[in-house]
C-alpha cells in the first residue's frame, strides 16, 4: 500500500511543476479575469503558509479519483486554530463536519476533498494522522472537515477506492508553491460543463493602497450549466451544454467545492462574507447550480491576529479589519473564483473509464471563440 501511494502522488507532485504546451492555464491563453493581479503562483498557496497536497488514484479501467488536502498552516491546526466560515451556494452534498465550523467559526483539522463516497474514509484516516501527532495524546474529540463532489460517471465511487495510506500521502506531501491542476487529486474524476473538470487554483494580491492582502482559491469543478469565459458563449458555440436537446437526463447535475484562503485579518462573520462572494465567480463562468448539485465555498484567515489557541480561556483581543476594507477583498475572491473554475477546466486531460470517454477542452477551440468574441486580453 505504501509504494502504492507513492506512486499515485508522483504525477501531482510532475504537474506542479508548469502548464505543458498542450493543456495551458488560463492566463497563457489571454483569460485573466477582473482587475488586480495574481500572486507570483497564481495559486491558492500564494497566501503564505498555506500548503496543499494531492494524491491521485488510478486502478484499471474503473477507478479513477483521489484526494486534495488544504492546511491554512503547516504548524498543528487543532492547538493552533484559524477563523473560517461557510456558504452555501446550494447544499445538494457531503460536507462533513460544517455544523461545529459554523457553531464555533474555526478549523481544527486540514480541509479535504475527494470523491462523494469516499468522506467517512477521508475523515477517518485524517483523524488518526491527527490524533498521532506530538501533543495529541490527550485529545478526545477532533472535526474532521472533509468535502466532495461526486465523480461517478468516471470512477467506480460505489467500490470506495480511497484508503488512509492516500489520505496520508496528501497531508504528509502538501507543499507551498505551484499546484497540480485538472486531471489530479480530488479532481481526477470530476466533469464540469461537460468536459473533464478538476482542480483549478488561482490568486489575487491587492495594492498596498487598498490593504495588500492576498486572497486564494481552490476549486474541485464537477457541475453544469452553459460554459461562457469572460462572457464568450463558449459552451453554446461548441454544443455542449445542459439541456441542449431540452432532456432532464441532461440537467448537469453536480457540484463543486471552494476553498478561499486570504492572509487578511478576518473575523468568522467577515469570512462568510467572503465566502458568499465566491459564488458570484461560479456564477460568471455559467453554472446554474442545478437541484443536484452541492455548491459551498470555505473560507478561512491565516493572519497571527485572529489565530485561536486550543483551551485558552483568556480574553482576547480581536484585530480583524474594519468591514469597509472588505470590499477589495469581495472582488478579489470573484476574480480569483471565475479563474481557478477555467484553470479546472483547461489543465484537464481527457479520461476514459468503463468505455465512457469525457473529452478534455478543445484549446484551439476554445482560442478561436475568443478571439470571435474578443475576449481575451491581448498584451
Amino acid at each position: 500500500m505504501k509504494c502504492f501511494a507513492l506512486l499515485c502522488i508522483i504525477p501531482c507532485m510532475l504537474g506542479a511543476q508548469g502548464s505543458s504546451p498542450e493543456r495551458p492555464r488560463a492566463r497563457e491563453l489571454g483569460i485573466a479575469p477582473g482587475i488586480f493581479r495574481p500572486g507570483p503562483q497564481n495559486a491558492i498557496t500564494d497566501v503564505a503558509g498555506v500548503l496543499v497536497g494531492q494524491t491521485t488514484v488510478h486502478d484499471g479501467d474503473s477507478v479513477h479519483t483521489g484526494v486534495t488536502a488544504i492546511l491554512p498552516h503547516g504548524g498543528n491546526l487543532f492547538q493552533e486554530r484559524v477563523p473560517a466560515a461557510l456558504h452555501v451556494g446550494n447544499g445538494f452534498g457531503k460536507l462533513l463536519g460544517v455544523t461545529q465550523l459554523r457553531e464555533l467559526g474555526e478549523l481544527e483539522t486540514p480541509i479535504l476533498l475527494t470523491c462523494t463516497l469516499c468522506v467517512w474514509q477521508a475523515a477517518d484516516a485524517m483523524v488518526a494522522w491527527q490524533l498521532a501527532l506530538p501533543g495529541m495524546s490527550g485529545v478526545r474529540s477532533i472535526n474532521p472537515v472533509v468535502g466532495e463532489t461526486n465523480d461517478g460517471g468516471l470512477n467506480a465511487i460505489r467500490s470506495r477506492p480511497i484508503r488512509p495510506a492516500h489520505v496520508v500521502s496528501a497531508l504528509s506531501s502538501a507543499t507551498s508553491g505551484p499546484v497540480a491542476e485538472g486531471t489530479v487529486g480530488a479532481g481526477t474524476g470530476t466533469i464540469a460543463f461537460g468536459w473533464k473538470g478538476g482542480i483549478g487554483t488561482s490568486s489575487r494580491l491587492l495594492p498596498a493602497s487598498l490593504g495588500g492582502f492576498t486572497v486564494g482559491v481552490l476549486v474541485q469543478s464537477n457541475f453544469g450549466g452553459v460554459l461562457q469565459i469572460l462572457g464568450a458563449p463558449v459552451g453554446k458555440s461548441l454544443g455542449q451544454y445542459s439541456y441542449r436537446r431540452q432532456l432532464m437526463s441532461e440537467r448537469g447535475d453536480g457540484s463543486i467545492m471552494i476553498v478561499v484562503a486570504t492572509d487578511a485579518p478576518l473575523s468568522e462573520r467577515q469570512l462568510e462574507r467572503l465566502a458568499a462572494r465566491a459564488m458570484f465567480g461560479l456564477a460568471r463562468t455559467g453554472s446554474d447550480a442545478s437541484n443536484g448539485s452541492g455548491d459551498y465555498a470555505i473560507a478561512f484567515s491565516t493572519a497571527a491576529t485572529v489565530r485561536r489557541r486550543a483551551g485558552e480561556t483568556r480574553p482576547r483581543e480581536l484585530q480583524a479589519l474594519q468591514d469597509d476594507a472588505v470590499s477589495p477583498l469581495f472582488q478579489a475572491v470573484i476574480e480569483a473564483t471565475e479563474e481557478a473554475i477555467y484553470n479546472s477546466l483547461l489543465r484537464a486531460t481527457t479520461v476514459t473509464s468503463r468505455g465512457r470517454t469525457v473529452e478534455a477542452i478543445p484549446i484551439d477551440s476554445v482560442r478561436a471563440i475568443l478571439a470571435r468574441y474578443r475576449a481575451a486580453e491581448r498584451e
